[in-house]
C-alpha cells in the first residue's frame, strides 16, 4: 500500500533580502567618496573684468643688443649703467612700451643679464622684436 505524502504548502516569505539594497548603497558611497574632490578643486583663474578704458596710443621704446653686446636705446648706443635709469623713464610714461630687439648671433648671458635689469626695473609692458623662424 502507498502511502501518500503530505507536503505543506507554501508559506509566503515576509522578510525582504537586503542584500542587494546594501551592495548599491555601498557602490554610490564609494562613488560620492571619489567625486566630491573632484567636483571642490578649484583652480584660481583670472578672468577679464569690465572693459578697460582705451588707453592712449603706446609709445614704443627701442631697445637692441647687437651681436658685440652693445646696447642701443632708440637707436643710439648707450653704457650699462644708463639703461635702469632709462627705464625708470620710460616707466613714468603710461603709454610707454618697451620693445626689445636682439641681434640672433647676440650671446644669450648678455641677453639674459640684460632681461634681469628690464624685471628689476618693474616692466611689464614689454615685448620682443624680431623673432623669426630658425632657418632649416
Amino acid at each position: 500500500m502507498v502511502k501518500a505524502a503530505r507536503v505543506p504548502e507554501p508559506v509566503p516569505f515576509s522578510a525582504i533580502n537586503v542584500t542587494p539594497f546594501i551592495d548599491v548603497m555601498l557602490v554610490l558611497l564609494i562613488v560620492m567618496i571619489l567625486s566630491i574632490p573632484m567636483a571642490t578643486h578649484k583652480v584660481p583663474v583670472d578672468l577679464p573684468g569690465a572693459p578697460r578704458p582705451v588707453a592712449e596710443i603706446e609709445r614704443p621704446y627701442q631697445l637692441a643688443i647687437d651681436r658685440a653686446g652693445t646696447l642701443f636705446w632708440d637707436g643710439r648706443p648707450i653704457a650699462d649703467a644708463e639703461l635702469p635709469g632709462l627705464l625708470a623713464t620710460m616707466q613714468r610714461d603710461a603709454a610707454g612700451v618697451l620693445h626689445m630687439n636682439t641681434d640672433p648671433d647676440a650671446r644669450y648671458d648678455r641677453f639674459d643679464g640684460v632681461l634681469a635689469v628690464v624685471k628689476r626695473a618693474g616692466v611689464e609692458r614689454l615685448g620682443f622684436v624680431g623673432n623669426r623662424p630658425l632657418p632649416d
